[in-house]
């Protein structure tokens, strides 16, 4: 049975909404984490009002936040899955659906760089990666909603031939000038090398990675830990109300390159919007968080 047009359009939607109305299961066990061993105050209240504020919008099916963000997908292509129709333009007409039938209604976030105007669609709407899996008889489909928060503070820069040190003393220097605008506690992604390109991918992707999971590669799993306890230790907190918890995990990953090494800082807000599913070949839809 091949996956069809339908399928792919109505599963991004689903998961464009989905990400709206909850917070991913990992992530609310990170955030009651950090209100445990949390040591300010104001931090502590932040902390509790953000895990009710996640549970009453599951429980009235609500939008976490009101700023919902552009439509951001990554799409994995298993090369023995059998595809029926237009998947990229399943996608961007899910999205258009969803815009016409959701309540609460998205407010007009997509916007012309150009001209400013804003609207709900646009040149290269929704914004699309796309992968390869080998032998997979699967589409997967992950949505990251991208607001203002989590995605005005992302930057990259080039060096050459860097250390570990230099290399964490820049992801430092973004950490402070986005200060608490991201609203914290964030998700950090740090890509590494590759070219321009590649290490904001990988920046990104990194994101997704489930909070609490090793790195398997030994010397970022060591990075991660120094700049989580860097980060931590800024003491901008939740909100920026001071406090312990400013990130709730940092993310690395790395492409070999050339001598020239970029290095790409991207964040995710404490909502930490995340979902993913994967179309198989037999019909069945497997929801993977």
């Amino acid at each position: 049975m091949p996956i069809t047009y339908d399928a792919v359009k109505a599963l991004a939607a689903e998961l464009y909404s989905a990400s709206l109305r909850r917070i991913p299961e990992d992530t609310k066990a990170a955030l009651r984490a950090a209100r445990a061993r949390e040591t300010h105050e104001g931090a502590q209240r932040v902390l509790e009002i953000m895990l009710g504020s996640a549970l009453r919008a599951e429980q009235t099916d609500r939008f976490v936040c009101s700023d919902a963000g552009v439509p951001v997908y990554h799409v994995t292509l298993g090369t023995a899955a059998r595809l029926d129709g237009d998947i990229k333009r399943a996608v961007r007409d899910g999205f258009a659906d969803l815009v016409a039938t959701i309540t609460p209604p998205l407010l007009k976030h997509v916007t012309n760089p150009l001209t400013n105007e804003r609207g709900y669609a646009g040149k290269d709407m929704p914004l699309i990666t796309w992968e390869v899996e080998d032998g997979a008889d699967w589409i997967e489909i992950a949505c990251q909603p991208k607001a203002l928060g989590s995605g005005r503070w992302a930057a990259l820069e080039t060096f050459s031939f860097p250390t570990l040190a230099q290399i964490e003393e820049y992801v430092m220097r973004v950490v402070v000038q986005a200060g608490s605008q991201h609203c914290p506690p964030v998700i950090i992604g740090v890509g590494i090398g590759g070219s321009f390109d590649v290490a904001a991918r990988l920046a990104s992707k990194a994101t997704y990675r489930k909070i609490g999971s090793p790195n398997p590669e030994p010397t970022l799993a060591a990075m991660e830990e120094r700049l989580l306890r860097a980060v931590n230790a800024t003491g901008f907190g939740p909100m920026g109300t001071g406090g312990d918890t400013t990130a709730l995990a940092v993310h690395c990953d790395y492409a070999a390159g050339h001598g020239y090494t970029p290095v790409a800082v991207c964040f995710n807000c404490w909502i930490n919007r995340r979902t993913r599913a994967r179309l198989h070949d037999d019909g069945r839809v497997e929801h993977m968080e």
